[in-house]
């Protein structure tokens, strides 16, 4: 029994079927045996051709029919997925052509105005130039002079300073009694540090010695105490 058992359990699945179909077919042939002969006679009993080859065929049959539709339905499947990405693309494509015909419609926006550019400053006025000599120094402390109100002329203060120290920048007295009283005339219209200090312009150096600023400071005093350096015409 237990071979027997054991070989069955190796069979394939369509030996399986065959020996399923002896099985039947010898429980019909001892149906038949035990019924009456009378009652197989009056049922015209046909007896039926089966073989255990057949039925094992027949099983190959169906299980082959059943492999080819399983076959037929991934290949019909296979193709709707194919086509399904190709209309994907295609409309895909249509979609992208379609926004590009929809943007060459749309109007151009107008050029941007570039910006307008802040107004320039107006330039400073370039400093006026002035001879480094005597004509030079009594023409801008006369401009100096002029825009702070002081009166003066040119002639007068030339007229001065050549009486005073014909011309020279660093000429001092050092006899007259400011000199003695240790405060000496110095410059070009000889005047004495505190004069100087309380009368100078502002925009000049404050070197005594400078040209400019001791013509500028001089004639600001005459001016206070003589109207003008044009009205000096002696020590003042």
């Amino acid at each position: 029994m237990r071979s027997t058992v054991s070989g069955y359990a190796r069979l394939s699945k369509v030996h399986k079927f065959s020996a399923a179909g002896v099985a039947a077919a010898a429980s019909a042939a001892v149906a038949l045996a035990v019924v009456p002969a009378h009652a197989a006679d009056s049922a015209s009993v046909k007896p039926v051709a089966w073989s255990a080859e057949a039925f094992g065929q027949t099983q190959d049959a169906e299980l082959a029919q059943h492999v080819d539709a399983a076959a037929a339905q991934a290949k019909v499947a296979a193709k709707a997925a194919v086509k399904a990405e190709a209309d994907a693309a295609a409309k895909a494509k249509a979609d992208r052509e379609r926004a590009s015909r929809s943007e060459a419609r749309k109007p151009m926006k107008p050029a941007a105005k570039p910006a307008a550019k802040p107004a320039a400053k107006p330039a400073a006025p370039a400093k006026k130039a002035y001879a480094d000599n005597l004509d030079g120094w009594i023409k801008e402390s006369l401009d100096i002079l002029h825009a702070k109100g002081v009166p003066a002329s040119y002639e007068g203060i030339k007229r001065n300073v050549m009486r005073e120290s014909t011309g020279n920048p660093r000429a001092i007295n050092d006899w007259d009694v400011n000199a003695v009283n240790g405060v000496p005339s110095k410059g070009l219209l000889q005047i004495i540090d505190p004069t100087f200090k309380a009368y100078h312009v502002e925009g000049t150096s404050w070197d005594i010695y400078d040209p400019v600023a001791n013509i500028t400071a001089s004639c600001n005093y005459a001016a206070d105490k003589y109207g003008s350096m044009d009205n000096v015409n002696s020590a003042y």
